[in-house]
């Protein structure tokens, strides 16, 4: 029950993430190819990473159908991105569910492989945000987590919070879905208010004074 329900979050998570690649293919008009190699390395490269550094075996090549369905959805994507009003909003929103999915998977499977609390934390992050920095990257698009909005602070909030709670014994689905909760409403409110970090600001530096 436990891994069935760890493996229905990541098949949503990796067609949710899809589906942005897809709507990045289509506002660079880019053709099947395109869609489907952004779709699908939006899909699973956080993923791949996560279970390479985990040294674990990577889940689309143990089900190769994960890769099957990026190509699928990226594909007819092709044919209703049109759809959307603003192709660039909805992408946002599909991102920050992306996001918040995979913060929780990433932890999820970090701790089943028998990693640690910091390790899983960690693993949710790359999970969550790796694959929207290759799809930015192959898009020609200024990767999100390096934009002002908050983005891998969502993540680590959702991961951070499924691990605590994990950690003091919550039920599963509860830590999950307050886990998913807290990093898809972190990430909402800096797509809605505008939150940020603090940035660093140019200021003077201290006088010189020349050695004697």
């Amino acid at each position: 029950m436990f891994e069935t329900a760890a493996t229905t979050l990541d098949w949503l998570g990796v067609i949710v993430f899809a589906v942005t690649g897809a709507l990045v293919a289509s506002r660079k008009e880019m053709d099947f190819v395109g869609f489907a190699v952004l779709g699908t390395v939006t899909g699973i490269g956080g993923g791949t990473l996560r279970d390479l550094l985990l040294g674990v075996p990577v889940f689309w090549i143990r089900v190769p159908a994960y890769l099957t369905t990026c190509v699928l959805v990226s594909c007819l994507t092709f044919f209703v991105a049109h759809l959307p009003q603003s192709r660039y909003r909805y992408l946002l929103w599909l991102d920050a569910l992306g996001l918040a999915l995979f913060a929780v998977v990433g932890a999820e499977r970090a701790l089943l492989s028998g990693a640690g609390a910091q390790v899983a934390v960690a693993m949710g992050v790359i999970t969550a945000t790796f694959g929207g920095i290759i799809r930015d990257l192959l898009g020609g698009e200024s990767p999100v987590i390096l934009s002002r909005e908050i983005y891998a602070t969502a993540a680590l909030a959702g991961a951070f919070t499924f691990t605590a709670l994990t950690a003091f014994e919550a039920p599963r689905d509860v830590a999950v879905a307050i886990g998913f909760s807290v990093g898809l409403l972190v990430r909402a409110a800096s797509l809605r208010f505008g939150w940020t970090l603090p940035r660093y600001r140019p200021r003077p530096g201290l006088p010189y004074r020349h050695p004697r």
